[in-house]
Protein backbone atom coordinates (compact mmCIF):
# COMPACT_ATOMS: atom_id res chain seq x y z
CA UNK A 1 0.00 0.00 0.00
CA UNK A 2 1.17 3.28 -0.64
CA UNK A 3 2.36 5.59 2.16
CA UNK A 4 -0.41 8.44 1.28
CA UNK A 5 -3.15 5.42 0.93
CA UNK A 6 -1.80 4.21 4.29
CA UNK A 7 -1.44 7.59 5.84
CA UNK A 8 -5.40 8.68 4.73
CA UNK A 9 -6.54 5.49 5.74
CA UNK A 10 -4.96 5.94 9.37
CA UNK A 11 -5.89 9.79 9.65
CA UNK A 12 -9.67 8.65 8.30
CA UNK A 13 -10.17 6.20 10.86
CA UNK A 14 -9.30 8.67 14.15
CA UNK A 15 -12.39 10.69 12.96
CA UNK A 16 -15.22 9.65 14.07
CA UNK A 17 -18.72 10.94 11.79
CA UNK A 18 -21.40 12.17 13.92
CA UNK A 19 -24.26 10.32 14.44
CA UNK A 20 -26.19 12.88 12.87
CA UNK A 21 -23.90 13.45 9.47
CA UNK A 22 -24.38 9.59 9.60
CA UNK A 23 -28.10 9.71 9.49
CA UNK A 24 -28.18 12.42 7.54
CA UNK A 25 -25.57 10.27 4.73
CA UNK A 26 -27.90 7.23 4.95
CA UNK A 27 -30.90 9.84 3.90
CA UNK A 28 -28.78 11.05 1.25
CA UNK A 29 -27.96 7.61 -0.18
CA UNK A 30 -31.00 6.03 -0.01
CA UNK A 31 -32.96 9.47 -1.98
CA UNK A 32 -30.27 8.83 -4.61
CA UNK A 33 -30.51 5.09 -5.04
CA UNK A 34 -34.15 5.99 -5.17
CA UNK A 35 -34.01 8.89 -7.91
CA UNK A 36 -32.33 6.47 -10.12
CA UNK A 37 -34.05 4.12 -9.92
CA UNK A 38 -37.31 5.87 -10.66
CA UNK A 39 -35.44 7.75 -13.85
CA UNK A 40 -35.04 3.24 -14.83
CA UNK A 41 -31.30 3.75 -14.52
CA UNK A 42 -28.60 1.11 -13.54
CA UNK A 43 -25.35 2.05 -11.53
CA UNK A 44 -23.61 2.35 -14.21
CA UNK A 45 -25.94 4.35 -16.57
CA UNK A 46 -25.88 7.16 -14.01
CA UNK A 47 -22.36 6.83 -13.66
CA UNK A 48 -22.24 6.99 -17.58
CA UNK A 49 -24.22 10.35 -17.70
CA UNK A 50 -23.21 12.31 -14.63
CA UNK A 51 -19.28 11.14 -16.29
CA UNK A 52 -18.13 9.60 -12.96
CA UNK A 53 -16.99 5.86 -12.40
CA UNK A 54 -19.29 3.49 -11.18
CA UNK A 55 -17.41 3.11 -7.79
CA UNK A 56 -18.61 6.16 -7.07
CA UNK A 57 -22.34 5.49 -7.40
CA UNK A 58 -21.49 2.76 -5.32
CA UNK A 59 -20.28 4.47 -2.44
CA UNK A 60 -22.54 7.37 -2.36
CA UNK A 61 -25.27 4.99 -2.49
CA UNK A 62 -23.93 2.79 -0.23
CA UNK A 63 -23.35 5.87 2.09
CA UNK A 64 -19.48 5.75 2.50
CA UNK A 65 -18.10 8.92 3.06
CA UNK A 66 -15.18 10.64 0.39
CA UNK A 67 -17.45 11.38 -2.14
CA UNK A 68 -16.62 15.58 -3.33
CA UNK A 69 -19.08 18.03 -3.74
CA UNK A 70 -18.31 18.52 -7.67
CA UNK A 71 -19.28 14.23 -7.87
CA UNK A 72 -22.31 15.12 -5.98
CA UNK A 73 -23.25 17.68 -8.25
CA UNK A 74 -22.62 15.80 -11.39
CA UNK A 75 -24.72 12.95 -10.15
CA UNK A 76 -28.03 15.14 -9.06
CA UNK A 77 -27.65 16.96 -12.29
CA UNK A 78 -27.52 13.86 -14.15
CA UNK A 79 -30.66 12.50 -12.16
CA UNK A 80 -32.07 16.49 -12.71
CA UNK A 81 -32.31 17.15 -9.12
CA UNK A 82 -29.50 19.74 -8.71
CA UNK A 83 -31.74 22.38 -8.61
CA UNK A 84 -33.68 20.95 -5.48
CA UNK A 85 -29.99 21.13 -3.23
CA UNK A 86 -29.43 24.51 -4.33
CA UNK A 87 -32.69 25.76 -3.71
CA UNK A 88 -32.87 24.29 0.02
CA UNK A 89 -29.46 25.52 0.52
CA UNK A 90 -31.00 29.43 -0.86
CA UNK A 91 -30.19 31.29 2.32
CA UNK A 92 -32.85 33.86 1.81
CA UNK A 93 -35.26 30.66 1.79
CA UNK A 94 -34.94 30.64 5.49
CA UNK A 95 -36.33 32.96 7.78
CA UNK A 96 -32.98 34.02 9.50
CA UNK A 97 -31.74 34.36 5.91
CA UNK A 98 -34.48 36.70 4.78
CA UNK A 99 -34.65 39.12 8.49
CA UNK A 100 -30.95 39.39 7.62
CA UNK A 101 -31.05 39.62 4.12
CA UNK A 102 -30.92 43.43 4.36
CA UNK A 103 -27.37 43.55 6.51
CA UNK A 104 -24.23 43.61 4.59
CA UNK A 105 -22.51 41.05 5.38
CA UNK A 106 -18.60 40.83 6.57
CA UNK A 107 -15.89 39.72 4.49
CA UNK A 108 -14.43 37.63 7.44
CA UNK A 109 -16.34 36.55 10.28
CA UNK A 110 -13.95 36.34 13.03
CA UNK A 111 -14.61 34.45 16.62
CA UNK A 112 -16.32 36.51 19.19
CA UNK A 113 -14.48 37.11 22.12
CA UNK A 114 -16.13 35.65 25.02
CA UNK A 115 -14.49 37.65 28.31
CA UNK A 116 -13.16 41.06 28.42
CA UNK A 117 -9.59 40.51 29.31
CA UNK A 118 -9.47 44.27 29.72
Amino acid sequence: MAYNALHMEHKASHRAVPIPVRRAQRSLAASIATWRKLRGLTQAQLAERADVSRGVIRRIEAADGGVSIENLLRILRALGIQELLTEALDPLASDIGRLRSDQELPRRVRPRRLTDDG
